[in-house]
């Protein structure tokens, strides 16, 4: 199983991906720098990288899913609420392709913030 690092100036994860060609395409871009923005309890950022959406793709999911927002090339990261949630549930802004998940607490990344540079890796 392949692992990514994302680091930001407060914190970091490492993600384990699913085997796929999603994540093959993911890993051949990497190392890439980028910028987080948030969005409630969700970080996201953009990526040098286009993929079609998948027929499992996602809208809710499990706090530190990893996440790949086909319409805005961007990795996204829930770990709470958004301003779409309904309840608790982690919902993002449209289905998503699935590829993977933060190992150990994802509310580790609420120490991310708008406009912080991130940095993304093979771990």
């Amino acid at each position: 199983m392949a692992a990514i690092r994302i680091a930001w100036p407060a914190g970091s994860v490492v993600a384990d991906l699913r085997p796929g060609p999603a994540t093959e395409r993911l890993l051949s871009i990497l190392p890439c720098v980028s910028r987080i923005n948030t969005w409630g309890e969700e970080i996201y950022f953009t990526l040098p990288l286009r993929l079609a959406l998948e027929a499992d793709a996602q809208q809710v999911v499990d706090p530190g899913t990893v996440c790949f927002w086909v319409d805005g090339s961007a990795l996204a990261l829930p770990w709470g609420r958004t301003p779409l949630s309904q309840g608790s549930e982690c919902r993002l802004v449209s289905p998503c392709n699935i590829l993977g998940r933060v190992r150990g607490d994802p509310a580790r990344l609420a120490t991310a913030r708008d406009g912080d540079t991130v940095r993304i890796e093979v771990a």
